[in-house]
């Protein structure tokens, strides 16, 4: 497998967490408990694999290292970063939700 497709496949997982991640925070304002969790564990998921892309791709770039430095992976370590910024948001929003709705 190459780096391009690796670094495509961390921004389709890293652009999935971060979108079930704000679906989990929708749930929570409609008071739907169980979505929100629901989109919370599917969001994780995705990170975690996005997080494997990385590994993969950062270990690859030590053996290859002419290879590691390319734009897509750039690309795709800003898609990861975005993502985890707006699960740690969505998941304040979540709890904060919650509590409004108690």
């Amino acid at each position: 497998m190459d780096f391009e497709e690796q670094a495509m496949r961390l921004i389709v997982n890293a652009g999935n967490a971060k979108s079930a991640a704000m679906n989990a925070v929708a749930q929570a304002k409609q008071g739907n408990w169980d979505g929100m969790r629901a989109a919370l564990a599917e969001s994780d998921a995705a990170m975690t694999s996005a997080h494997k892309e990385q590994t993969d791709i950062l270990q690859r770039s030590f053996d290859e290292p002419e290879k590691g430095t390319e734009m897509l992976m750039v690309h795709a370590q800003d898609h990861l970063m975005t993502a985890i910024t707006v699960i740690d948001l969505a998941r304040e929003f979540c709890e904060l939700y919650e509590i409004i709705r108690k």
